[in-house]
């Protein structure tokens, strides 16, 4: 007989955020994540504990993924943050950051949490406004009859994953093929509800990454297939090659024992039977004109054999993934059934030819019109790969929200010191109407003020991982790194050249003043300027859309966890 235990009661934990153990953990997160900020971040090894697949990655993606998090506060900030990911691919790490920072500059005041909640919220409606305003001096306009700050946005993506072990040349190449793949996805003829195409990434490990490029239309690889042989493609009246994608399997053993009985007649043969239809099935393709078969599964020998003698070529083991790009880039509609074949699922192809990239063989479907294209990722080892393969999926996906939104944010900690020199100079004139508003003092408006602003700076100095100085200019508010081995009483307009973003030059006195350990030592009395012209060839920009939901995810995840009274633990 079994023993029976008592279930335990629930844990309350109260005031959570006053538990060393919770402010340990929140500064252990903030500490890893901070150390992978930026170009210069360190990497992280993942790994589980009984050993398997290890990770090298400084991207946010991977780490929240791989991380095993057990406090309910630190849950819902990694959960909050992973949500985020999903939706726009960059600016984990700024949001995560930021979301710490808030925390831990925000629960040490002597104000209540619910005002310090108010206060927090109408100062990220100041950035808000001001963000999607005209007159924002850390915004840049996209311009798509140019392709400059396309190819910044993709840069700067590039260069911010160091574990992609990129060099410039190699920065170079990939940002121009990125970026080309990108406009292979958008539609010639713009309609009302247009919808961008797909890129496909093959992957090539152990390739050098200066052979990487993108073709229009799909790449299928085909070992079987020899390039020796010259490719003969059967053609329609019309020049273009008819094709049938079948998603059901062809191997001819198609009956499932787990579906119920089947009876059969003495001398009557399954497979003889099942083969037959296939066969008949071939015949019909073969009197369609059918050039071109694609099978998701596979397909039984007999009927390969006799599609290739009737000058069809025959691709199977295709895979899943290709199934939705490749209707869609055909036209044709999937076909489940050997038994219910109809001409209308077919789809069409202007041309079709044998590519190779390493050691490896692909069919390659050229379609008449691109909005699906292949893009050739080569890196030197799998690791590096699959990290190149996160940060490509990353700068197409900033691509794509910056079409919707024509705007990026200058990058290199500048947006995050300008919005705070913003914050600091509309706090100090806020009207009396408004603090009534939201129902509290000047002095605790401009202690929330403080720590949000402190918050954001800090978020600019953990671009920086070695001993240099962080400074911020007092005219536009940019952020300027110091090389280290300078100190602190240096005249900094000898030792900087370019503001972190590179749209701003020391050649005017700017009023530097250190950021690190001084954060909110003084306020800037104007508001900040906007700059006139750009000093580097190529600005760092991030995306507008991420970096806005970014900063509102930070924010009202903040007040989330500030605002919590109870945790309640299940025990049992």
């Amino acid at each position: 007989m079994s023993r029976l235990e008592a279930k335990k009661p629930p844990l309350f934990i109260s005031e959570p955020l006053t538990k060393d153990k919770v402010s340990h953990s929140l500064s252990l997160l903030s500490g890893i994540l901070r150390s992978c900020y930026g170009p210069a971040g360190r990497l992280k090894h993942l790994h589980n504990g009984v050993g398997g697949y290890v990770c090298t990655t400084s991207q946010s993606s991977a780490i929240l993924s791989s991380l095993s998090v057990s406090h309910p506060v630190l849950s819902v900030l990694a959960a909050s943050v992973q949500n985020h990911i999903s939706r726009f691919s960059d600016c984990g790490l700024f949001t995560a950051i930021l979301c710490c920072s808030l925390i831990e500059n925000l629960k040490s005041l002597n104000v209540a949490s619910c005002t310090v909640i108010k206060i927090s919220k109408h100062l990220l409606g100041l950035c808000m406004d001001y963000l999607k305003s005209e007159a924002c001096g850390c915004r840049v306009a996209v311009d798509f009859s140019s392709v400059e700050n396309l190819l910044c946005l993709v840069r700067s993506v590039l260069t911010s994953k160091p574990a992609c072990m990129l060099n410039k040349s190699e920065v170079d190449h990939l940002t121009m093929v990125i970026l080309k793949a990108f406009m292979f996805t958008v539609p010639c003829h713009v309609e009302t509800d247009a919808v961008l195409g797909k890129c496909v990434i093959v992957p090539v490990k152990g390739g050098r990454v200066a052979d990487s490029t993108v073709l229009p239309g799909l790449l299928i690889e085909t070992p079987e297939i020899q390039l020796v042989k010259p490719l003969t493609v059967k053609k329609t009246c019309s020049s273009m090659i008819k094709i049938a994608v079948f998603c059901v399997s062809m191997s001819g053993d198609c009956f499932n024992h787990e579906e119920g009985t089947i009876t059969v007649h003495q001398g009557i043969s399954l497979e003889m039977s099942e083969l037959d239809q296939l066969l008949t099935v071939g015949k019909q393709l073969v009197n369609d004109e059918v050039g071109l078969v694609v099978c998701q599964k596979v397909i039984h020998p007999s009927l390969k054999h006799y599609l290739k003698e009737n000058h069809v070529i025959v691709v199977d083991r295709a895979g899943l993934s290709l199934m939705e790009p490749l209707s869609r880039m055909t036209g044709s509609k999937p076909i489940a059934s050997i038994h219910l074949l109809s001409p209308s699922c077919y789809g069409s192809l202007k041309d079709v030819c044998l590519e190779s990239f390493a050691s490896k063989h692909f069919v390659h479907l050229i379609p008449k019109e691109t909005v699906i294209c292949s893009l050739i990722l080569c890196n030197r080892n799998e690791t590096a790969w699959d990290e190149l393969k996160r940060a490509c999926e990353t700068a197409e996906h900033v691509l794509q929200l910056t079409i919707k939104e024509p705007l990026a944010l200058l990058g290199g900690g500048c947006t995050e010191t300008h919005l705070a020199s913003y914050v600091r100079h509309k706090s100090v004139s806020l009207s009396t109407s408004s603090l009534k508003d939201i129902d509290c003092s000047q002095a605790q408006y401009q202690l929330v003020a403080d720590g949000f602003c402190r918050a954001l700076e800090s978020v600019a100095c953990s671009l920086k991982h070695d001993d240099g100085e962080v400074l911020t200019d007092m005219v536009y508010g940019h952020c300027w790194f110091v090389p280290s081995g300078f100190p602190s009483v240096s005249n900094w307009s000898d030792v900087v050249s370019k503001c972190g973003c590179g749209i701003n030059g020391n050649t005017e006195n700017l009023n530097w003043r250190l950021l690190q350990g001084q954060f909110g030592s003084s306020v800037i009395q104007g508001c900040p300027k906007v700059p006139s012209v750009k000093v580097a060839d190529f600005l760092t920009l991030d995306c507008f859309a991420a970096k806005c939901s970014g900063l509102q995810v930070a924010l009202e995840t903040a007040n989330l966890i500030l605002d919590l009274s109870y945790v309640i633990e299940d025990q049992n």
